[in-house]
């Protein structure tokens, strides 16, 4: 298969800083379609697949999977897009397209394995897929998504992972107009549930450790803010919940919340990987049909069904544009939580 030689920015190694190389995609085959990228959002899974801190990194890795940019190239068979539309990619550039998932439209829950848009198998060209840190990226028509013109571009980029992976949970626990949604941590993914929440109509509430992000969480549309280390706060609020967005990235007490959730209602994990610490507690899940549960980005038609909900009703992500040269410091600002509330990459940088 013939190739194009594209400029990059990616790591080396496990402690490698990420710099620039060339890399290698396919050309455009019937059913793809080529991206001029023109902004990249940065995700903590960048980071975390940099540094191998998952295990199973392959390099050089090239991470990037909020792209935003321009179609510069369409196949021969490509009906949905034509030269010059914006386009978006997010987290899956393939997947099996013949599982019960895929025939669902649940392809991020592939049963053979979806690929991912870097660090997945590259059935193309062999080895594995590079990301958005780079001048273009080629992606089958079936993975491409279509963004509303009247969103700010840079800002639309995170919708393609923190925008999804807070959505669709809000879909699948049907959260509309009066739902009682709280959301455990204000970071990307976090301040994406509250606007998306808020949208969708539901009373929004924050749980934040400390009283400091509360007027930042009322600009962004929550209606209130407890304090979840206040045990006063914390019984003010017991079985008030239908659902829970908990976007903490690490290992926490998820107990104190189960508490808060109504009967039947639902705490959906979305940034956290691993064992829960301390252990779950089963009495209060019992006596209230309440559930732990968890939850994966989101299938291509939701993510365009999210996309165009942002379009009709104006939100996009609070973002600090970078230019790609910057992003081994925005990397330790991140481990810092020193962005509000996502670095967006100024491909044009690259060039």
């Amino acid at each position: 298969m013939s190739t194009i030689t594209v400029k990059a920015y990616g790591a080396e190694s496990t402690t490698a800083d990420l710099k620039e190389m060339n890399i290698e995609r396919r050309e455009t085959t019937p059913k793809d379609i080529e991206i001029e990228i023109l902004y990249c959002g940065v995700c903590h899974s960048d980071l975390h697949t940099a540094r191998n801190d998952w295990g199973g990194s392959l390099y050089p890795v090239v991470p990037g999977h909020e792209i935003v940019g321009r179609i510069t190239n369409v196949g021969s068979e490509v009906s949905k897009f034509k030269v010059g539309d914006l386009a978006a990619v997010g987290c899956m550039v393939d997947s099996c397209g013949t599982c019960d998932s895929c025939k669902k439209d649940l392809e991020q829950y592939c049963l053979n394995g979806f690929t991912g848009t870097y660090n997945g198998k590259d059935k193309h060209l062999g080895g594995h897929t590079f990301g958005g840190y780079s001048e273009k990226v080629v992606v089958d028509e079936s993975f491409v998504l279509r963004v509303p013109e009247n969103l700010e571009l840079a800002a639309v980029a995170p919708l393609l992972c923190a925008g999804i992976t807070t959505w669709s949970p809000l879909k699948h626990w049907n959260v509309g107009p009066g739902s009682k949604v709280a959301v455990v941590g204000l970071g990307g993914l976090g301040h994406m549930a509250i606007k998306l929440a808020k949208g969708l109509g539901s009373e929004v509430t924050l749980f934040s450790r400390t009283p400091g992000k509360t007027d930042d969480a009322k600009q962004l549309g929550a209606d209130h803010v407890v304090i979840s280390t206040d045990d006063e706060h914390m019984n003010s609020v017991k079985g008030k919940f239908d659902v829970i967005i908990d976007t903490v990235p690490y290992v926490h007490d998820v107990n104190p919340y189960v508490a808060t959730l109504n009967i039947s209602g639902t705490l959906v994990l979305v940034g956290y990987l691993g064992g829960l610490e301390p252990i779950l507690n089963t009495v209060p899940m019992i006596m209230g049909r309440r559930s732990v549960a968890a939850s994966l980005i989101g299938g291509i038609a939701e993510t365009q069904e999210m996309l165009d909900f942002c379009g009709e009703h104006n939100i996009v992500s609070e973002i600090e544009i970078i230019k790609m040269q910057e992003i081994n410091e925005a990397y330790e600002r991140m481990l810092k939580s020193d962005v509000r509330y996502r670095f967006v990459i100024d491909m044009k940088s690259l060039s």
